[in-house]
């Protein structure tokens, strides 16, 4: 089981970035999570792309169609004061929170390139990559 964060994902697709091959990078997974909100932050960071012009609408929807096309299974969960601890502990935003709370509630393992979510995520004993 793998916890993708946005990242990953933004990073792998924005034409002016090079992110990690995700076929490469999910290859051994029977399952890829993710917590809601992260199509919330997808979209945000495409619309601030959009709005700099760093991309146009037509690859910011190709983006999103392609994320969508990954299968990635969403977690609804309300997790609640797990969330808050792990961010009081590690000193994270309580939406880097939510990635490592998943992470650490499935024992999977967690991909991203946000390096304090990383540390914090090697400290709870979470398997981090890439």
């Amino acid at each position: 089981m793998l916890v993708v964060d946005s990242s990953i994902l933004i990073s792998s697709f924005l034409p002016d970035e090079s992110g990690p091959d995700l076929e490469a990078l999910f290859d051994g997974y029977d399952e890829i999570l993710a917590p809601g909100l992260l199509w919330a932050e997808l979209r945000n960071v495409l619309l601030v792309a959009e709005r700099r012009g760093r991309v146009t609408d037509i690859t910011s929807d190709a983006v999103m169609e392609a994320v969508d096309a990954l299968g990635i299974v969403v977690d609804h969960a309300l997790p609640g004061p797990r969330v808050t601890r792990l961010a009081r502990r590690h000193s994270l935003s309580a939406y880097d929170a939510l990635y490592l709370e998943l992470a650490v509630r499935h024992g999977a393992t967690l991909t991203t390139l946000d390096s304090a979510l990383a540390r914090a995520a090697r400290a709870e004993g979470i398997r981090v990559t890439p």
